[in-house]
């Protein structure tokens, strides 16, 4: 399905579509006209004997610099060429493509200046798969993503390096094969294709998307930690939750009642037999500190929204024509959400990993054997996965140190104050892969768990995730759980399946 890039804000899944499965994007004819129309106003002032930044002048700290009309195409193009400074390893491909996108949505708004060809160069690009070529680092998170943003102008340009169906070869040669006309920029063209937050904000709107889904994984992991560890559903009751009116926390306590209902194995210690009279925070909690998680969530996606109908750009033509400075690129709004997700992220994988500690040490799991291990003694169980949970979790710890706190001034102290977000938002993704592989070893620990408490039976949500491990990530035998493809659990989390087996 194509998507439609107008002067309408994109939704998440319209980011994600084109980012992530490659849709195509087409151009709504109205408001191409609308940015032919505004790039009347920048020729305007291209003829104006009077400097206006970005159009006959030089840029950030060297703004007061008049550039003959003879040397302004060349500014455009050194301007493209100085800023792709981009090093480190490559950004991946669904990051690439968002960036690009969200750029392309500013260049459609009529807001930046830019002539119709900039326009249908950057559609055309997406729609035949050219992915410029962008490195890690660059990006202060302030004048835009100014490096990244950059190294897709060049390629526009038929320079540098893209990717095509993986293989690496010149932008000129790759837009030659599709039939695409290097760019040669104009007056205030290349200001416009370079000073936005679209990076970060990618990288957000894609973080958003995984968490999502995380978020009720992480819902029935726990489930199938207190199932299998025996512990009560009382404390998530409907009327406990409303005595603390927070939206995520009732949510996820919500999703525990579900798949834990109903639950032959919760049902057998229910009495005056079971002498336990509180569960572990780990286990007790979970809808307190997954529910914040949510809340956290919804606040960056509240923050997310505005910022997909955001035009960033600077200098701007306003609606009434006159072309302003402004700083609508710092990133800070959305630098502040990236590193606030980092932290519900560690903290979610913080206590997944103490529920999958539990579940391993005797003492504490209720009649389980030492480390879930099959034979005592002759192997060690989970013991190894529950390492690296607990390595995961340290790192995510790490990552959680906010990057918007930072600041480092540039361009001669014009620039001096910056917002990190593109730091914040590549630590975040690491934070995602981080926290999808905390919850897959606690499925893992659960589904192992579950199977150990024979002949009781889980309840019927929790019962089929055991049955999606136990056939088609597990090994054979009585230890079939010992040696499981974690890569292959974690791909099922992160792409919806173990999801989807509660609903079969």
């Amino acid at each position: 399905m194509s998507i439609t890039v107008g002067r309408l804000p994109l939704t998440p899944a319209e980011v994600v579509a084109v980012a992530r499965h490659g849709a195509p994007v087409t151009i709504d004819p109205e408001a191409l006209a609308g940015v032919a129309e505004s790039r009347t106003r920048i020729e305007a002032l291209a003829d104006d004997s009077v400097p206006h930044y970005g159009v006959s002048t030089g840029f950030g700290a060297l703004a007061t610099t008049f550039i003959s009309p003879d040397r302004r195409a060349q500014l455009q193009a050194s301007l493209i060429r100085s800023h792709a400074a981009g090093t480190g390893a490559e950004v991946e491909t669904e990051v690439v493509r968002a960036l690009h996108l969200l750029r392309l949505r500013t260049l459609v708004s009529g807001r930046t200046g830019v002539r119709p060809i900039v326009v249908e160069t950057y559609a055309a690009m997406l729609n035949a798969g050219i992915t410029p070529i962008v490195r890690e680092y660059g990006s202060l998170g302030c004048s835009g993503d100014l490096a990244p943003l950059s190294h897709i102008a060049l390629a526009a340009m038929g320079e540098g390096d893209v990717r095509v169906d993986g293989t690496m070869v010149p932008a000129a040669d790759a837009l030659a094969a599709a039939g695409i006309e290097p760019l040669v920029l104009r007056e205030k063209e290349g200001l416009a294709l370079i000073n936005g937050t679209d990076g970060m904000l990618g990288m957000l709107v894609l973080a958003l998307h995984d968490l999502e889904n995380l978020l009720e994984v992480a819902d029935l992991s726990a489930a199938m930690s207190i199932e299998s560890q025996l512990g009560t559903d009382a404390v998530f009751a409907q009327d406990l939750m409303d005595l603390r009116p927070q939206l995520g926390q009732s949510q996820s306590a919500a999703n525990l009642r579900a798949y834990l209902n109903p639950s032959p194995m919760v049902q057998s210690h229910k009495g005056p037999e079971d002498t336990r009279v509180q569960d572990a925070y780990s286990l007790r909690c979970s809808p307190q500190v997954h529910g914040a998680a949510r809340d956290t969530a919804a606040h960056a996606a509240l923050i997310a929204g505005r910022e997909l109908a955001a035009v960033v750009d600077n200098p701007v033509v306003t609606i009434d024509g006159r072309v302003e400075s402004n700083g609508n690129f710092h990133g800070a709004p959305v630098a502040y959400v990236l590193d606030f997700l980092a932290i519900a992220i560690a903290d979610l994988a913080s206590i997944s990993e103490r529920r999958t500690d539990r579940a391993l040490d005797k003492a504490r799991s209720h009649g389980l054997p030492p480390f879930l291990a099959d034979e005592v003694g002759v192997d060690s169980g989970l013991m190894i996965a529950q390492y690296a949970a607990a390595g995961i979790v340290s790192e995510l710890k790490r990552l959680a140190v906010p990057a918007s706190v930072d600041s480092i001034p540039s361009s001669a102290m014009q620039e001096d104050h910056v917002s990190m977000g593109w730091a914040a938002a590549r630590k975040l993704r690491r934070g995602i892969d981080g926290l999808a592989r905390v919850l897959a070893i606690e499925l893992l620990t659960g589904a192992r768990a579950l199977d150990l408490r024979a002949p009781l039976q889980p309840g019927p949500a929790t019962g089929a995730v055991r049955e999606l491990i136990r056939t088609q990530v597990a090994g054979p035998g009585p230890d079939r759980f010992l040696s499981p493809d974690m890569e292959a659990i974690t791909e099922m989390v992160l792409s919806g399946q173990i999801l989807a087996a509660t609903k079969e």
